[in-house]
Formats: C-alpha cells, structure tokens, sequence
C-alpha cells in the first residue's frame, strides 16, 4: 500500500513536543525579567530549528514547532480573539492519573465584546515553521472554534453584547473562516483543530454537569459541528483540515472517559475534516466500533502510541490493533499517531526527550511496516 503524499501521513503525530531545558530555563528568565521579548525569541527560534531537524531525521512527514511558543495548547490562541479576555476568576479541572488525582486551574474566559479577528493569531510562529522545514509539510495546530464556547459556556458570554447565542456563534465561525483563509494565504497546507469538546462529551459525567447548569448536552456536539463547518466552509481546496480529540493531557493525567459512541455518527458523518486524529491509547478511549460511520474518503489516525507514559509499546501490539480497527474501518483510510501532544501545556507529561524519540520512530517504522 502506497504512502501517503498528503495530510494526514501513515506516520503522523498531534503536534506539541516536550520543551527542551534551554527553553524552559529561557521562559522563567523572561517572567522574572531578566530576559527580554527578544532574547527569548532567539532561544525559541534555536530550539524550533532543532525540532523541526529532529522530526525530520525520524522520517515524519509532518513537522509542527512543538507549540514552543506556547504556555497552552489553546489559550495562547483564544486569549487573542477579539472580543474574548481573560478574567481574574479561576477555572477548575479536575484531572486523573495512574496514580491518582491532579486538579489544574487557570484564567477563566468572559465574551464581552464582539468577536472577531484583527490579525493572524500564530501566523508569524507559522511563517517561521515554514521557512525552518527542508523535507516536511509544515502543520500548525490551534484550538477548534468549539473550545471558545466549552471552556466558558453560556454563562461567560455577555447578553448585553449577545442576547442570542446564535450572534455569538455567528461572529465566532466567522472570525475563523477568515484566520483559516488568512493562514492558506500565507502558504498553510496542513491545518489541525484541537478539540477536547467532542471526545468530553462522550463522558455521561461531563454531560451531567453540562445538564445541571442548563445546557442542552445531548446535542451541543452538533451544534460544535455545525459552527466548525461553517469556519471551513471556504477554504481552498489545497488546505488540508484534520481535528483531534482527546479527554484532556495535562502532566500525563486526564479529564474525562468514554468511547466515542455518543458523538460518532454526527462527528464522523458531518464533519467536513479530512482526517481525525483520535486517541485510543488504553481502555478510557473505548472500542473500534464508531470508525463503522467514517465515510469514504476520511482518514482516521489512530492515537496508539500512548504519550502519557514512558513505557515504549510493541510492534506487535500496535499491528494488531490496527487489524482491529481495519474491521470497522478500511486499512487505507488509517494513519497511525500518539495518543496526544507530549506537551500541551509548557510543563509536559512524564517523560524524557529520549523517550518521546523512541515513541516517535516506533510511530514512523510501525507504519512503514504496516503500509509500506
């Protein structure tokens, strides 16, 4: 079976990349002062050089900067909406691991302007990722519009500025239909859309609290389909559009459980990405048995490779579960990824650089093996 020559690859990966201790050393300078804006920039110029190389010398297809420049997968990016600003009340969530339980706060969000768009968020980290690849399609990840409306919810949508939703979500897609024309503009081939939303609302925990504070959680998913469907509505036929779903990656703990059971028939059926990136690492992530709604034509990145913990998977393990999945879904419409980015947030998840190469090339030589 041939390899694959446009998004996403057989060998893939989610996008954010342990940071090395230059650049973490170089960040806590910057915030105690003593390393200014453009001092820092250098350093995080140098290390995306060198991980853009080492994805590369592993023989991926796809490179990202690492999210290097970044605290948070997401914030970094809806923090620059207009119209969107961060508040001084602190958001809760409660995350788990094999170990135990792990709470993470951060800024909540308030919607007290309209949104909208008045410069290209990350387009200068992109540009610069592009002119840094010499074999590999340049990818830049940000936050689905989704996240907007599930990080805050309702409530922290201002009704004096909104008074129906509808406004919100209409000013919403629309600022970014124009960030994804803008970013095609300036030569983006391989866009992915995060989205912790659709994989949370699998979970009947998370739609329990959803339904207690007055949300329709049995269909919001299709509203969250909807709206990123109506941001990619024009884009150009040669931006190829992948999402992720996952229950959460903070210091290798997560948020929620479930198989995609719930959402699979709307998510996969409407849609209008050309791949998903799903994870599917350990037994939180459920069975094969939803891939049965992908369509013809959509690829399905399978999410094996666990990025969470150290312990390096088996080959052997790895095909298997690809024939699993070769039974709901057809063998050439599957890619193989980690789980999840080995560092959503700046502080990463449990395990060393060497480990997260291992990782990497087992993900490259699995799929070499697998579909040649």
């Amino acid at each position: 079976m041939a390899q694959r020559t446009q998004p996403p690859f057989r060998a893939d990966h989610v996008g954010s990349l342990l940071r090395p201790r230059t650049l973490l050393d170089a960040r806590a300078a910057a915030a105690d002062g003593s390393l200014d804006a453009a001092e820092l920039r250098a350093v995080e110029d140098a290390a995306i050089r060198d991980v853009v190389a080492l994805q590369e010398s592993i023989g991926l297809q796809s490179a990202t900067d690492g999210e290097f420049r970044r605290t948070s997968w997401h914030m970094d990016f809806i923090y620059q909406l207009q119209g969107v600003r961060r508040t001084d009340e602190q958001l809760a969530v409660h995350f788990r691991n094999a170990a135990g339980d792990l709470d993470f706060s951060s800024a909540a969000l308030i919607v007290d302007a309209p949104v909208g768009l008045d410069h290209v968020i990350f387009g200068e980290a992109f540009e610069f990722l592009k002119s840094t690849v010499t074999t590999a399609t340049p990818k830049l990840t940000i936050p689905s519009p989704s996240m907007v409306h599930y990080r805050g919810g309702p409530a922290a949508i201002d009704r004096g500025v909104y008074p129906e939703e509808d406004e919100f979500w209409s000013d919403l897609s629309a600022a970014y239909a124009q960030e994804v024309e803008q970013l095609a503009a300036l030569g983006c081939t391989y866009l992915q859309l995060d989205d912790t939303s659709l994989a949370y609302l699998n979970d009947p925990a998370q739609r329990a609290e959803l339904a207690e504070k007055g949300a329709d959680a049995e269909h919001q998913h299709e509203r969250y389909i909807r709206q990123i469907n109506a941001a990619l509505a024009n884009r150009p036929a040669d931006l190829h559009v992948t999402t992720h779903l996952c229950r959460g990656n903070y210091r290798s703990s997560w948020a929620a459980e479930g198989g995609y059971d719930f959402v699979a028939e709307a998510l996969f059926g409407e849609l209008d990405v050309d791949g998903f990136f799903l994870e599917y690492d350990d037994e939180r992530s459920g069975g094969f048995e939803p891939l049965r709604f992908v369509p013809p034509g959509k690829q399905v990145v399978l999410g094996l490779v666990t990025t969470k913990r150290p312990q390096l998977e088996s080959k052997d393990d790895l095909k298997r579960r690809i024939d699993e999945a070769a039974k709901f879904v057809p063998l050439e419409q599957l890619c193989l990824s980690g789980q999840c980015g080995f560092s959503s947030t700046v502080e990463g998840n449990d395990l060393t650089l060497d480990e997260e190469i291992a990782k990497l090339r087992l993900i490259v030589e699995t799929a070499a093996e697998v579909w040649g």
